[in-house]
């Protein structure tokens, strides 16, 4: 057992002191909050400079509609010039209005020596809808119709509640939870496959550079395995901790440089709905289901770098495995819209894909005995795979100069 403790302690300082993942823990929080705060930042910045728009319309009703902001200024013209369209023109585009809107036998034209801007576009598209619906209406002859239609167009409020165990009422949002369930299934997939593919590095190099015949007069094969899986799944934690710590710090400050409203309606409704998730639950089902995973994929990473030789022959052994994560995240992303259907049933016991699928279903609800048979499933099937990685990973690893089929490997197994 301290021998297994040397080689974790080794791996997990060997990968911690390195400039690379220093730097990768420190900018990576300030990566993710520049990429919610900056655009919200950037948005929020109005342009100075407005854009003067000349409007030629010789009904001169259409005209009126579009009136000045801060964005356009618009100026009634009775033609449509060459002056208009040389580079000297004041005007930065020219919108002009023919025939008869209202009959549908007309057309509304936009010009501009470059592409027209979308919120110009936008802008005229509503200004001008709005007042043709109103000359349709008018020509119905229904007194207060277009106040009719209005109201009929309202949209009905939903508001999503649901009961505690104690029958009280919470606010929840479907769209939060669909949100912290992606999320937590994208760290879980990208963890496991970068931090498994990290363990299956180490012992390529290793052999490859003859260090583990070192190791291998000094300790056991297996140990020598099982101290590198579970030192860079240390890692894994210790870089997972400190990102949350640091985001959650990074962010509570940048809300409030950045001018975001604590109190505003739709910050409220989010942190009310974030607070009555079952975050505990969440927490718990996140790290077994990490552990369990990154132990499962890991174990056959290690299996997989003591069988060959260089990085290129890892090809067939690690690509069907990649596909089967590929699976599991497109069964968690078509499964998020219906976390009580057969595919999220399946996928989330299924020990291959359950990792990555049951975190989409938790801030849902799940029943406590599909976690735990969940779990159960995982960390079984987890510990075979270990029990046969290590079979392979004690033959293999002093094993050089050639390719092993798929038929030598398992006569490995009943060594």
């Amino acid at each position: 057992m301290n021998k297994i403790l040397i080689i974790i302690q080794r791996e997990f300082l060997k990968r911690v002191q390195k400039k690379s993942f220093i730097i990768l823990t420190i900018a990576m929080p300030f990566i993710m909050a520049a990429l919610v705060f900056v655009p919200l930042w950037l948005s929020s910045m109005e342009n100075d400079k407005q854009q003067h728009v000349a409007v030629i319309d010789p009904s001169g009703v259409y005209a009126k509609a579009l009136q000045g902001s801060r964005a356009f200024v618009f100026t009634a013209q009775p033609k449509l010039t060459k002056e208009m369209q040389s580079e000297d023109s004041p005007y930065d585009a020219v919108v002009t209005v023919s025939g008869d809107l209202v009959k549908n036998q007309g057309k509304v034209t936009v010009y501009s020596r470059k592409e027209v801007p979308a919120n110009l576009l936008d802008y005229i598209h509503s200004c001008f809808d709005e007042v043709v619906q109103k000359q349709k209406l008018a020509t119905a002859g229904i007194p207060g119709l277009d106040k009719i239609i209005v109201d009929v167009q309202q949209e009905v409020p939903v508001e999503t509640v649901k009961w505690n165990d104690e029958g009280e009422e919470q606010s929840s949002s479907t769209f939060v939870a669909m949100a912290v369930g992606g999320i937590f299934t994208l760290l879980i997939y990208m963890f496991v496959l970068s931090y498994g593919a990290m363990v299956m590095q180490s012992v390529i190099e290793e052999k490859t550079n003859r260090i583990v015949e070192l190791l291998v007069s000094s300790v056991k094969p297996f140990q020598l395995m099982m101290g590198k899986i579970i030192g860079v799944m240390l890692v894994g934690l210790a870089q997972l901790v400190l990102w949350a710590v640091m985001l959650g710090v990074i962010l509570a400050i940048a809300s409030e440089g950045f001018g975001v409203s604590v109190l505003s309606p739709e910050l409220k409704m989010v942190l009310t709905a974030l607070t009555n998730l079952p975050y505990v639950e969440i927490g718990v089902m996140f790290l077994l289901m990490f552990i369990g995973g990154y132990l499962l994929y890991a174990s056959f990473f290690a299996a997989t770098g003591a069988s060959i030789n260089e990085q290129e022959d890892s090809n067939q052994f690690v690509v069907p495995v990649t596909m089967i994560t590929l699976f599991g995240l497109y069964a968690a992303m078509y499964s998020i819209e219906n976390t009580d259907g057969p595919l999220a049933f399946w996928t989330s016991l299924f020990p291959l894909t359950s990792p990555i699928v049951m975190m989409v279903r938790i801030p849902f609800g799940v029943p406590l005995w599909q976690e735990v048979l969940s779990v159960i499933l995982l960390y079984a099937t987890a510990f075979l795979m270990i029990w046969l990685g290590g079979k392979i990973y004690r033959v293999g690893i002093l094993m050089y100069g050639k390719k092993p089929s798929i038929k030598e490997i398992l006569k490995w197994l009943r060594y």
